[in-house]
């Protein structure tokens, strides 16, 4: 624990002064638990930023189901996880630091009756400080981070015995787990959360006469260096198929004015949905807008899953499997390593190097039939051990038990 104190104590001087730096005395007060606390017993729930946060989401709606006058505290590691916390609102506060009186005093303040921590989230001083029982919700653990944990001896396992319920994204997350001490009581089904995702109701008839999703494709959330690839392939693939509709949506919506040069440059036309311009005509429509992915997927009978061409890890493959697209990807796939695996094995997508692999997958993909087929294993994905009612229930049983 010593060797834990030390380096942590450096890192949280490192945080503390950048905030102290920026005179951001909000987030100073944060990170020491002393930001505004609300009266009554709250339980707390931390996610380290928007996208664990976004899938605890339908975990979140049943749990305030079940229990209408629960009183919900949510952390982030990030102001953009704060506010959307609050968009949704929930009472949300940037998360304290784990340092042992900054731990206890967030305890105290808000009255923690038990704490919901997401995934990789796991720390020390917070866990051993609860009042109430402990509960991780898609618990993580790499091969990584296991042998990190090992440099502060027996920590791990202490740490881990104090957790009541324990659910893992993953079977060799779980084992892990297991290995490092995780009690056999604690033991929960092993649920992705991304894959309890359910999908908007977003819709545009317009759109959805413009673009047949037989041949139309997405390029979901591309990154600097991906724009490229996906022209060049939609140029190369429309002389097989020259009725292809090709939706690119980047990551950054900033970079709309640069992709608009890159699609001229191929010789194809662009139109821009954040300037309104109309589709009808345009080689490339520039979805070029925020909070519409949903309404994308919908539209597209192929996908292109970007982040996975570039140095990034890749985006998340739960959302398009929803929509029942045939999927496509790179070979950069490490955030989502297991379902990306198991889309690979069940034949529901197609693993690409470069703008020609790329177009002769959407060739290969070019077929209703095929993109019906590729979309039907791709829901396959999104078949938890447990339903978020079901992971409820769960937590509600543990958190009503007696701290260990």
């Amino acid at each position: 624990m010593l060797r834990y104190r030390l380096l942590l104590s450096l890192f949280a001087a490192v945080v503390l002064a950048r905030a102290a730096l920026r005179r951001d005395w909000d987030a100073l007060r944060a990170r020491l638990g002393r930001s505004r606390a609300n009266p009554g017993a709250h339980v707390w729930l931390h996610a380290a930023s928007n996208g664990e946060l976004a899938s605890a989401k339908p975990v979140i709606e049943a749990l305030r189901a079940a229990r209408p006058g629960m009183k919900l505290l949510v952390t982030c590691n990030s102001e953009s996880g704060v506010a959307l916390a609050e968009s949704w609102g929930l009472c949300a506060r940037l998360a304290p630091l784990d340092l042992a009186r900054a731990s206890k005093r967030i305890h105290r303040r808000w009255n923690v009756t038990s704490h919901i921590t997401m995934e990789s989230e796991i720390w020390p001083n917070r866990l051993l400080t609860c009042p109430g029982p402990v509960l991780v919700l898609g618990g993580r653990l790499t091969e990584g981070t296991a042998k990190g944990w090992r440099l502060f001896g027996g920590l791990q396992a202490r740490v881990l015995h104090r957790v009541a319920f324990l659910s893992a994204q993953d079977p060799d997350s779980r084992d892990r787990f297991i290995e490092a001490g995780l009690p056999k009581s604690a033991q929960g089904p092993v649920v992705d959360l991304k894959a309890l995702y359910t999908p908007p109701e977003q819709h545009d008839a317009a759109l959805a006469a413009e673009f047949p999703r037989a041949s139309t494709w997405l390029a979901a959330s591309t990154h600097e260096g991906e724009d490229e690839t996906v022209l060049a392939a939609h140029a190369e693939a429309r002389r097989q198929e020259p009725g292809l509709r090709l939706i690119l949506a980047p990551r950054h919506p900033r970079r709309a004015e640069q992709i608009a040069r890159l699609a001229a440059a191929q010789g194809l036309s662009c139109a821009r949905r954040s300037l309104g311009e109309t589709p009808h005509g345009a080689d490339v429509y520039l979805a070029d807008t925020l909070g519409e992915m949903a309404l994308f997927y919908r539209l597209a009978g192929r996908v292109f899953i970007a982040g996975t061409l570039t140095d990034r890890g890749g985006h998340t493959p739960y959302e398009p499997a929803a929509f029942g697209d045939a999927l496509i990807h790179g070979p950069d796939v490490r955030n989502f390593r297991v379902p990306f695996r198991l889309l690979d094995e069940a034949g529901a997508a197609l693993k690409i190097e470069d703008a020609t692999s790329l177009a002769t997958a959407l060739l290969a993909l070019s077929d209703e039939t095929a993109q019906q087929r590729a979309g039907a294993a791709a829901r396959a994905l999104l078949e938890p051990e447990a339903s978020a009612e079901e992971l409820v229930a769960d937590l509600t049983q543990h958190m009503d038990a007696s701290p260990k």
